[in-house]
């Protein structure tokens, strides 16, 4: 779980646009944050000023966060509140500070905001990043393992790196999904002897096993595909009814018209010899 247990998930690092230049690219941003329960948005002197139409329409109902916004004249007035801010960036920089990957900045921040430090994270213009300078402010570095030759990011696509980062490193474990599969619980042995013998009698009434000395290896071979997958039971009851059809059913006497020979002789074996309304044998479900 995240820190928050419950309603919107808002708070974390701030995230600091410098001179940022179109508004389609600033209100992504504000969606990423908003997609991983970031909601503070600063605005170095915005190319296009603000509010801006187009960045609200790109937010797609990140409107908290957008409504929010902050924008600064300069990148020390936006910093001058926080306690340790990360530069981005994609080219390496002379000077002395700390370099990390996403996934340990993430975890650094987490730590730092539950210490209750406030702290943040800056991005650069689309075409070439932040400047020296502004690097110098931050406390730390932090870049993406990205392709050499296309190592320049979007600035939405970096926010949300680390706003994934961020997220990630809030949950009780880092591989913690939304939401779960069902929980299945592999059937007793008996019912997949039964679906064995089933599908075993219906490859041999339909010639499969061709050469009678091969038929135990090719057995074998068949047992050992079924027992592998841990199949639940309401799992081998869909094969034994897609068996079933294969083996009791045909063209020329489809579902529906009548009781199959095959399945006569199959119940008559199993001295049931049941029938279902309608003339179709019980268990063809």
């Amino acid at each position: 779980m995240t820190d928050t247990e419950s309603g919107p998930i808002t708070g974390g690092p701030v995230i600091i646009l410098v001179e940022p230049q179109m508004g389609e690219n600033i209100g992504m941003v504000a969606r990423a944050m908003a997609n991983f329960g970031l909601s503070e948005l600063r605005l170095v002197k915005p190319r296009d000023g603000w509010p801006n139409e187009k960045a609200t329409a790109a937010a797609s109902r990140a409107t908290h966060v957008i409504e929010n916004t902050a924008v600064f004249d300069d990148l020390t007035s936006a910093l001058a509140d926080l306690q340790f801010v990360f530069a981005t960036t994609a080219r390496e920089r002379d000077g002395f500070k700390p370099v990390r990957g996403p996934v340990e900045a993430g975890r650094a921040l987490r730590a730092r905001h539950r210490a209750g430090q406030r702290t943040g994270i800056m991005f650069g213009r689309e075409k070439f990043g932040l400047a020296n300078d502004e690097i110098s402010l931050a406390d730390e570095i932090v870049t993406f393992p990205v392709n050499p030759e296309y190592a320049s990011l979007n600035i939405a696509q970096a926010t949300l790196l680390m706003a994934y980062e961020w997220m990630k490193s809030g949950l009780e474990r880092e591989t913690d999904t939304a939401f779960l599969g069902p929980v299945v619980k592999p059937a007793a042995k008996e019912h997949l002897h039964g679906l064995f013998e089933h599908l075993e009698a219906a490859l041999d009434a339909r010639g499969y096993f061709r050469t009678p000395a091969k038929k135990p290896k090719m057995v074998h071979k068949v047992r050992a595909v079924l027992t592998r997958a841990g199949f639940s039971e309401k799992e081998l009851e869909v094969l034994r009814g897609v068996v079933a059809s294969l083996d009791y059913f045909s063209p020329k006497e489809p579902r529906g018209s009548g009781y199959p020979a095959r399945k006569a002789e199959a119940d008559a074996s199993a001295g049931s010899g049941r029938r279902k309304p309608g003339g179709e044998a019980p268990g063809n479900d």
